[in-house]
């Protein structure tokens, strides 16, 4: 039924509405394929079925649940009934799962069948009440809602923590799907598919702006070489990936794909020749680098213009995430010698800001006189050594572009004389030949300020990241003995 006040005026519910309001495919996952209408009618059949589970009304519901027909059914229907979906990952462990459940208020949690073993174990610890989603009806029905209302609400990485809500309103998340709509030129005759996580801004956070777009969606549940395959074979338009999944695809011969129109990457700057080997296997595909948080996204953007200006010549662009995005007001709060500072950001599309409107990053960075942002890595990870902070995004940036790293973390340990010094921790591109110590040392330091170039080296399989694929740096430190 409808809610009393709910309206149809800028909502992200309201253009999804509008968006999947006729007989053309929606959704293909599988052999299975829904039209807009049928879309529409299952997330009616997801709210019907929300109603019945004695929800507060707008209280966040935990959600395990993967990228699919019937997770799209329900975030619409949830986020058009007044049962916003808070979706969790399913890759994460049932203790931490539990952390953010009972952080929350809710008593229930929704549970895709074939995650429901982790459902049970998370409600054992939680006392939480678990309810596995049937088989949704086709149910024709008005999902409407108010401005200020939540939509969803998705978690932040929880590096240093456990994750923390950031809820989603609808006239926020509809901002947000005007500003990346229009920067993906993402449309009714688009076709995206991805493989973030679905409880990721990657996933649901690029799906929501699919799903305002009346765009064909389909997705994998994590990326394989196969998967990719599979994308390409349906013939998708548009995709979000970050740069060492390209790598492995060109690694494999297999990163053709002549449809694809607009790849949005992210989390890491690409290399000058992956973008050109890409350009090679994609031809004419736009690329995009967004820069964003859970909190907000995107910030800044590097445009297809900047990268084939990078591949004409201007490889340092590589470096930066690009300059403002449409509407989004920047500044460097608190700068220091080297211009480095905090960045803020202002706009419509961001979800949590203070009460001036400003998100508060935590992202240290400078702003060129172009106007280019470069990041110099997280506040809470800069390194200090010897008085000279040492921002390690910028060291890893720089390492990153040798041709014999594959990866590359960098990190502070204490120093009895210096009070921290600076580590590196490598990935060889061939792991029976690692580079030597010295020709990175000399690399660096062709680049860098010598008090920014690691002492200390280890070469290592992989490194460790959490389920958003985030480097744990306190892991790392760990390590050194």
């Amino acid at each position: 039924m409808d809610r009393p006040g709910a309206v149809e005026q800028d909502t992200w519910t309201a253009m999804v509405n509008r968006a999947y309001d006729h007989a053309r495919p929606a959704t293909r996952f599988g052999d299975e394929c829904w039209t807009g209408r049928e879309l529409l009618d299952r997330a009616g059949g997801a709210a019907d079925w929300l109603d019945t589970l004695g929800l507060a009304p707008g209280e966040p519901v935990p959600a395990l649940i993967a990228t699919s027909a019937d997770a799209l059914a329900l975030v619409i229907g949830g986020a058009g009934s007044g049962h916003p979906l808070a979706p969790l990952g399913v890759r994460m462990t049932p203790y931490e799962i539990a952390a953010v459940v009972s952080a929350g208020t809710s008593e229930v949690m929704v549970v895709q069948a074939e995650f429901a073993h982790l459902g049970d174990e998370v409600a054992h610890l939680t006392g939480r009440k678990t309810v596995v989603v049937p088989e949704l009806a086709c149910i024709s029905r008005s999902l409407t809602a108010v401005p200020d209302e939540l939509a969803a609400v998705l978690h932040t990485s929880g590096t240093t923590g456990a994750p923390k809500p950031v809820p989603m309103s609808q006239r926020r998340l509809a901002a947000r799907a005007r500003v990346n709509s229009g920067l993906c030129a993402l449309d009714a005759e688009s076709f995206y598919g991805g493989s973030a996580p679905f409880h990721h801004i990657a996933g649901l956070g690029n799906i929501a702006v699919a799903l305002a777009a009346g765009a064909l969606i389909t997705g994998l549940p994590r990326f394989t070489v196969d998967g990719w395959a599979r994308l390409r074979e349906l013939g998708t338009t548009h995709t979000s990936m970050v740069p060492a999944m390209l790598e492995t695809l060109l690694a494999a011969g297999q990163a053709r794909h002549e449809s694809l129109r607009v790849l949005q990457y992210g989390g890491a700057p690409i290399r000058p020749g992956t973008l050109r080997r890409t350009y090679e296997q994609m031809p004419g595909v736009r690329m995009l680098n967004m820069f964003g948080q859970t909190e907000g996204s995107p910030i800044s953007v590097l445009t297809p213009d900047d990268h084939r200006e990078a591949i004409a010549g201007r490889t340092e662009l590589l470096r930066s995430v690009g300059r403002a995005a449409p509407g989004v007001e920047l500044r460097v709060r608190d700068p220091g010698p080297d211009g480095i500072g905090e960045i803020d950001a202002r706009a419509d599309h961001f979800f949590r800001i203070d009460e001036a409107g400003w998100l508060r990053s935590g992202d240290l960075g400078r702003v060129s006189a172009d106007g280019y942002l470069y990041l110099a890595g997280r506040q809470t990870d800069m390194i200090i050594r010897g008085g000279e902070n040492v921002h390690p995004l910028e060291v890893e940036t720089v390492l990153a572009a040798h041709p014999d790293v594959a990866d590359v973390a960098v990190t502070g340990v204490p120093d009895d004389r210096l009070g921290q010094t600076v580590v590196a921790f490598v990935v060889p591109a061939d792991p029976t030949a690692p580079p030597d110590p010295d020709t990175l040392r000399a690399y660096a330091r062709a680049r860098l300020s010598g008090f920014k170039v690691p002492v200390r080296w280890s070469f290592v399989a992989d490194l460790p990241r959490n389920a958003n694929g985030k480097v744990l740096r306190r892991s790392l430190s760990r390590r050194v003995t």
